[in-house]
C-alpha cells in the first residue's frame, strides 16, 4: 500500500483533521501528515513512523505545550518532524523527548525546553534552532546516536549539548552560542565527533570531557569561553594504531579562553594537531594530574601565562609546535611531569622560554628559542634535561641555565646573541657536548660554585667578557673545546676552582688565554693558546695549577705569574712568542716546579675578563692583526682534506679577482663578476670552513676591507611580526659589511606555497641590500644541493646575483681516514697501520644516510677513539709515552 497523505487544518469541516494528535492516530507507518499554518495547543505523542511537515514551510506551524511538566512532543518511533516551531513553558524540562526509534527534526525551532533522547533512541537534528532552555539544550543519554547538522543551540541556562551514557554523537557545521554552562559536555562512555563546529561565548568550558568519553574535534572553533575552552578531566585511553579513544583535536582554533585554552587533567588523553590556540587568559595548553598530552604542528600565541604547562605526573609530547608571545614561560614543566619537545620554536616570551623544575624531565630536540628576557632553557631544583641540536638566540640572561641539583645531558646546542651562553650552576650531573656559543654579551660558559659539569667539543666565539668562567670550588672537565675572539680572557679560574682542561684551544683573546686567579687550581693538558693580547697564561698569587704540554703561539708573552704563585709546568713550549719563558718546540726541558723566577713576573699582565672584568678594558694591549698573504691562504685551503673541485673553483675565482683588481688599478672598467656564491653540499663537507677562507682571500686581494665571516640562519633574518623582518635582516647584513655573510640552510627562507610567512620579505631585503652594497659584502648561501636549487629559483633577483655554485662532495673513505689522521697529528696522537686499516673498514661500513656528518663524523670518531684509548691505557700499570699517544684498532667505537 502506498503512503497516505493526511492534512491537519484547525478550521476544516471535511477532508482534514483538526488536531495533530487525531492525524497521528489515523496514520499508518510511512504516512505523511501535512500541517496548515497556525498555532496548535496540544501535546503530541508520536508512536509510529510518520512524517509531520509544515505545509507552507518552516516557521508557519507553532506547537504550544498545554500539559506542564510533560514534553510537548514525545516520539517513540522513527518519525520525521519538518518545519515546526515547538514552544515550552518550563525551560528545565524536556520539550521534545525521543524514547525509541530514529527521529529526525529538520528545519525546526524549539524554544523553552530541551531536546532529549533516552534509552536506545537515536536523533537527527538538521538546520534547526534549539533555544531558551535550562540545564541543557540537547541531551543524548542513550545507547543510540545523535546527529546535529547545521544547527544552532543558543540562549541555554546550562550546557548547550550533553552526550552521556554510551551515546555516539556526530555534530557537523553546527554552533553553540551564549550558553550559561559549557558549550558541549561529553561524559560516561560516550563518543562525540565534531566537524566544522563553533562554540562561542560559553559561560564555562567550550568542551568538557569526563570519565571515559572519547571526542574528535575536526576544524572546529572555540571562542571566548569563560573558563577553559577545552577541559578534559578524563577520557578513554587513546589508541595509537586505529585513531580511537581519547580526545583528538585537529585543525581549527581556540581563542579568548578565560582560563587555559586546552586543559588535560585527571586521566585525560589528548592529541592536538595543526590547531591555533591564542589569547588565553592563563596557559595556552596545560596538562596536569596523570594526563597524557600530544601537540603536533600547533601554534600557541599570546597566552596570559605560560604557553605550554605540564605538571603533576602528566606526560606530554610536543612536535613542530610554535609558542609565541607568552606572558609567562614558553614551556613550563614541573613536579613529576615528563615532556618531549621535537622541532618547533618558542619566541618572545616574558619569562624563560623553557623552564623545568621540581623532579620533572624534559627532552628537547631541534627546538629554536628566540627573544626572551630571561633564560632560553632554565632547569632548577631536581629537574632533568636532555638537549639535542637546539638553537637559542636573543636570551636576556643565559641561553642554557642549570641550577639547584638539575641534571642535564646536552648533545648539540647553539647560543647566539644572548647575555651569557651556558651557566652551569647545578650540583647535579651535567654533561654538555657540542655546544656552540656565538656573540654573547658576557661569558660563553660559566661553571658555578661547587659545580662539576663536563664540557666536550664545545666552541665559544665572540664572547663580550671571558670565554669560560670557573667559579670558586668548581671542578668542571673540558675536553676538546675551543675559545676564540673574546673581549676578555679565554678561560678564567677563581679561588679553589679546579678544572680539568684537556686538548682545548684558545685564540684571539682580548686579554689572557688562561687566567688562573688567586688561589686557583686545576690541570691543563695538551692545550694550544695563540694570539692573546695579554700573556697567554697568567697565574695569580697562591695559585697552584698543573700546566702540562701547553703550546703558546703568536703572543707577546707566554707566561706571567704573581708573587706566591706555584704552577707546576711540564713539557710546555712556545713558538713565535717575543718574550718567551718556555722553550721552542723540540727543545723542551723536563718538569719544573715553578714557571718563572719571581723577577720575571715583574710587570706581567693578567686579566680575568669574567664577571669582575671590565669589558671596556679589553682593548688595552690589543695586538694589531697582521695582514695575511694570499699565498699562505691558498696553502691553507690546499691542506684541507678532499674538496678538489672546490679548491679548483676557488683558485679560478682568485685569478679572476686578481685580474679585476689589476684592471681597476689601471683605471679600466671591471668586467661583470658576481662574488656571491652558492655552496651546495651535505652537512660536514667543509662549507663553513671554506667560506671563512674565501672571505680572508678576498681581503688579501683587496676586494674586501676585513674579510670576516658572519654566520646567519632563518632565525637571524626572519621576524615574527609585520615590519620586523626587514630591520632584522638589515642588522645582520650590516654586521657583515666588509666581509662575508654566510647563510646556512638558506632554503628555509622559502616557505611552503600559500603559507603566511615572512621569509620572502627577508629574501627581498637581501636582494636589495646586495645591490646597494655590491662592493662591500659577499653573500654565500649554503645547504643541500636540491633545496638550494629551489631556493635560487624562488626569486628572480637571486638567480642574477648567485650565478656560481660550488659543489661540496661527500668525503670518501680515504678522505675520512685522512681527516682522522689530521686530528691525530694536531692532538699528538699516532695511528698504527692496523688502526688505519680498521678505520677505513669502519667508515666503509658506516651508513651514508641523512644523519651522516662527513667531516663531523670523522671528528666524532676521532674523539671517541681518544676516549676509548684513555680507558684502555688507564688499565695499564705503568704506561710509557708510546702507550699514551698510540691509537689502536680496539679504540674504534662500536661499529654501525
Amino acid at each position: 500500500m502506498s503512503p497516505v497523505i493526511h492534512h491537519v487544518r484547525p478550521n476544516a469541516r471535511r477532508g482534514a483533521f483538526r488536531t495533530l494528535a487525531d492525524a497521528v492516530r489515523a496514520a499508518d507507518n510511512e504516512d505523511e501528515i501535512r500541517i496548515a499554518p497556525g498555532e496548535y495547543a496540544e501535546r503530541l505523542l508520536v508512536d509510529r513512523a510518520v512524517t509531520l511537515v509544515a505545509e507552507e514551510g518552516p516557521g508557519t506551524v507553532r506547537l504550544t505545550l498545554v500539559a506542564p511538566g510533560l514534553p510537548a512532543v514525545e516520539l517513540s518511533a522513527s518519525a520525521t518532524v519538518h518545519g515546526l516551531v515547538v514552544l515550552g513553558a518550563d525551560p528545565s524540562r524536556p520539550l521534545v523527548l525521543v524514547t525509541a526509534g530514529t527521529v529526525e527534526l529538520r528545519d525546526c525551532d524549539i524554544a523553552g525546553g530541551r531536546v532529549e533522547a533516552v534509552h536506545a533512541a537515536s536523533l537527527r537534528i538538521t538546520r534547526s534552532v534549539i533555544r531558551e532552555a535550562a540545564l541543557a539544550g540537547v541531551h543524548a543519554d542513550t545507547t543510540g546516536s545523535l546527529w546535529l547538522t547545521d544547527t544552532l543551540v543558543t540562549g541555554i541556562e546550562g550546557t548547550g549539548v550533553v552526550v552521556s551514557g554510551t551515546a555516539t554523537a556526530h555534530l557537523t557545521d553546527s554552533t553553540v552560542r551564549a550558553v550559561g554552562g559549557s558549550g558541549i559536555r561529553v561524559r560516561g562512555e560516550a563518543t562525540a565527533v565534531l566537524r566544522r563546529c563553533a562554540v562561542d561565548q560559553p559561560g564555562r568550558n567550550g568542551l568538557l570531557v569526563e570519565e571515559r568519553a572519547a571526542v574528535v574535534l575536526d576544524e572546529c572553533r572555540l571562542k571566548d569561553a569563560a573558563a577553559e575552552a577545552v577541559r578534559v578531566l578524563g577520557s578513554a585511553p587513546r589508541a595509537e594504531d586505529d585513531d580511537s579513544g581519547g580526545v583528538r583535536i585537529t585543525g581549527g582554533e581556540v581563542t579568548g579562553a578565560g582560563a587555559a585554552g586546552i586543559l588535560a587533567a585527571g586521566t585525560g588523553d589528548v592529541l592536538v594537531s595543526t590547531c591555533s590556540v591564542r589569547d588565553s587568559a592563563t596557559a595556552g595548553v596545560s596538562a596536569d594530574g596523570s594526563a597524557r598530552l600530544e601537540l603536533v604542528d600547533c601554534r600557541i600565541n599570546d597566552s596570559g601565562a605560560s604557553g605550554v604547562v605540564v605538571r603533576g605526573s602528566a606526560r606530554a609530547v610536543v612536535t613542530d609546535t610554535t609558542v609565541r608571545g607568552a606572558e609567562g614561560n614558553g614551556i613550563l614543566v614541573g613536579e613529576r611531569a615528563e615532556v618531549r619537545v621535537t622541532g618547533g620554536a618558542v619566541r618572545d616570551t616574558s619569562y624563560s622560554a623553557v623552564h623545568v623544575a621540581g623532579e620533572a624531565t624534559a627532552g628537547l630536540a631541534a627546538l629554536r628559542v628566540e627573544d626572551t628576557p630571561e633564560y632560553g632553557i632554565g632547569v632548577t631544583e631536581r629537574g632533568r634535561l636532555t638537549v639535542e641540536d637546539c638553537r637559542l638566540t636573543g636570551c636576556g640572561l643565559s641561553g642554557l641555565h642549570l641550577d639547584g641539583y638539575a641534571a642535564a645531558t646536552v648533545d648539540g646546542v647553539t647560543v647566539r646573541r644572548s647575555r651569557n651562553g651556558v651557566t652551569a650552576q647545578s650540583q647535579g650531573e651535567v654533561q654538555i657536548k657540542d655546544a656552540r656559543i656565538v656573540d654573547v654579551e658576557r661569558a660563553g660558559l660559566t661553571c658555578g660554585p661547587d659545580s662539576a659539569p663536563e664540557f666536550t667539543d664545545c666552541r665559544v666565539s665572540g664572547a663580550g667578557t671571558a670565554g669560560i668562567v670557573v667559579a670558586e670550588k668548581a671542578a668542571p672537565t673540558l675536553r676538546g673545546c675551543a675559545v676564540s675572539g673574546t673581549a676578555g680572557s679565554g678561560l678564567v679560574v677563581a679561588r679553589d676552582g679546579a678544572p680539568t682542561v684537556l686538548r682545548t684551544t684558545v685564540k684571539d683573546t682580548g686579554k689572557n688565554g688562561l687566567f688562573v686567579g688567586e688561589g686557583g687550581k686545576g690541570r691543563y693538558e695538551d692545550c694550544v693558546l695563540s694570539a692573546t693580547a695579554y700573556p697567554a697564561v697568567h697565574v695569580g698569587a697562591d695559585a697552584h695549577p698543573v700546566l702540562r704540554n701547553l703550546l703558546v703561539t703568536d703572543a707577546e708573552e707566554d707566561l706571567s705569574v704573581d708573587e706566591g704563585a706555584r704552577p707546576e709546568v711540564d713539557g710546555c713550549v712556545s713558538r713565535d712568542v717575543k718574550n718567551a719563558v718556555w722553550p721552542a718546540p723540540g727543545t723542551a726541558a723536563g718538569p719544573v716546579s715553578t714557571g718563572v723566577p719571581a723577577t720575571a713576573a715583574a710587570g706581567a699582565r693578567g686579566a680575568a675578563g669574567g664577571a669582575a672584568d671590565d669589558a671596556a678594558a679589553s682593548a688595552d694591549g690589543a695586538e694589531t692583526v697582521p695582514e695575511e698573504s694570499l699565498e699562505d691562504l691558498l696553502a691553507e685551503l690546499d691542506v684541507l682534506v678532499g674538496l678538489e673541485r672546490v679548491k679548483n673553483d676557488v683558485s679560478s675565482l682568485v685569478k679572476l679577482m686578481q685580474m679585476v683588481r689589476r684592471r681597476e688599478e689601471a683605471g679600466l672598467a671591471a668586467p661583470p663578476l658576481s662574488r656571491h656564491l652558492v655552496f651546495a653540499g651535505n652537512p660536514g663537507t667543509g662549507k663553513t670552513t671554506v667560506a671563512r677562507l674565501y672571505g680572508r682571500i678576498l681581503a688579501a686581494v683587496g676586494l674586501l676591507d676585513r674579510g670576516h665571516l658572519v654566520e646567519a640562519d632563518r632565525s637571524s633574518l626572519v621576524g615574527e611580526y609585520v615590519g620586523h623582518t626587514g630591520p632584522k635582516t638589515q642588522r645582520v647584513f650590516e654586521e657583515a659589511m666588509g666581509g662575508v655573510l654566510f647563510i646556512d640552510e638558506a632554503y628555509s627562507l622559502t616557505p611552503a606555497a600559500g603559507s603566511n610567512d615572512f621569509g620572502h620579505e627577508a629574501i627581498a631585503t637581501l636582494v636589495k641590500l646586495m645591490e646597494d652594497h655590491r662592493d662591500s659584502v659577499v653573500v654565500i648561501v649554503a645547504g643541500y644541493p636540491d633545496e638550494m636549487e629551489h631556493f635560487i629559483d624562488s626569486n628572480p633577483g637571486l638567480a642574477s646575483r648567485f650565478s656560481r655554485t660550488l659543489l661540496f662532495e661527500d668525503y670518501d673513505t680515504p678522505e675520512l681516514v685522512n681527516i682522522v689522521e689530521h686530528h691525530s697529528e694536531r692532538h699528538q696522537y699516532r695511528l698504527t697501520d692496523s688502526a688505519r686499516e680498521a678505520l677505513a673498514a669502519y667508515f666503509e661500513a658506516t651508513p651514508r644516510g641523512e644523519r651522516f656528518g662527513n667531516g663531523r663524523t670523522a671528528r666524532q670518531t676521532f674523539q671517541a677513539m681518544t676516549e676509548r684509548q684513555a680507558y684502555r691505557v688507564a688499565e695499564i700499570a705503568a704506561p710509557d709515552e708510546t702507550d699514551l699517544i698510540t691509537l689502536r684498532p680496539q679504540d674504534l667505537p662500536e661499529w654501525p
